[in-house]
């Protein structure tokens, strides 16, 4: 069951991660499950809860 806490504690962990490539901050897109890098012009996605972090595996914005 997910709680307004649990919530809330996801995206401060979300919002305190930072762009591998530029190590500037990210911008949590909740309705396509992707943190945005504005500066690298990535989108890096979120699967299963799980953010993952690898330039590999992001897409790349247009």
């Amino acid at each position: 069951m997910t709680t307004d806490s649990t919530v809330q504690a996801d995206r401060r962990m979300l919002e305190a991660l930072i762009c591998p490539r530029t190590h500037q901050t990210l911008v949590y897109d909740a309705e396509a499950q992707e943190l945005v890098s504005k500066a690298a012009g990535l989108a890096y996605p979120i699967r299963n809860g799980i953010p993952v972090m690898l330039v590999d595996e992001a897409r790349v914005l247009d």
